[in-house]
This record gives structure tokens, sequence and C-alpha cells, in this order.
């Protein structure tokens, strides 16, 4: 069955973490769209400076994150101190934990 395109989202300049720059092309307001997904960011940029903010300690009890790397890498650490370099064509997938127990 071929099925046609619904609708096209176009990522939004946002600034995420603790000033980390990105375009998001969805977010809460369009997840019930999208269902099962929350979100979707797009984290291209020849600018080192726009991701060395970084994000704060920050649970992803729950969920689960799917990160996927075209080119470059990315330095990762999760809530547990688990440390590690995505390069291009790995796709770790981080199943939905945290350290705290609240």
């Amino acid at each position: 069955m071929i099925r046609s395109v619904a609708k096209i989202f176009r990522p939004q300049p946002t600034l995420e973490g603790a000033g980390v720059l990105l375009r998001r092309a969805f977010s809460y307001p369009e997840a019930h769209e999208l269902d099962p997904f929350l979100l979707f960011d797009d984290f291209s940029s020849s600018q080192p400076s726009d991701f060395l903010a970084g994000f704060p300690w920050h649970p992803h009890r729950g969920i689960e994150t799917v990160t996927y790397i075209l080119e470059g890498e990315v330095a990762h650490e999760d809530s547990l101190g688990n440390t590690g370099t995505i390069l291009p064509g790995e796709v770790p997938w981080h199943e939905g934990m945290a350290a705290d127990s609240n």
C-alpha cells in the first residue's frame, strides 16, 4: 500500500539544556500525531561550540532515546556515569532508566 505524506514538520531553531543550539522538528504539541515519539531534534552544525554547553543531568525514566550519527562524533555520558563516543553509523539505544529512585 502506498501512503501519502500527511504533514511536513519544519525544524525550528531551539536552545535546549545548558544552551545547546539545535533544530527541533517536533515535540510535545505535535506528539499526539506521532505516537510513540515524543520529540525529534537535529543537532546538525559545523560549529562544535553549538554543543559544548551540554545538557544538565536529566532522567529518561520510562522512555527510550535513540541517537544516530551521520557525520562527526558525539561524546556522551549518561546519568549513571557511563561514557563513550558515538561515531558515524553507530546507533546507541538508551533504555529508560535513571540514577535516582524518586
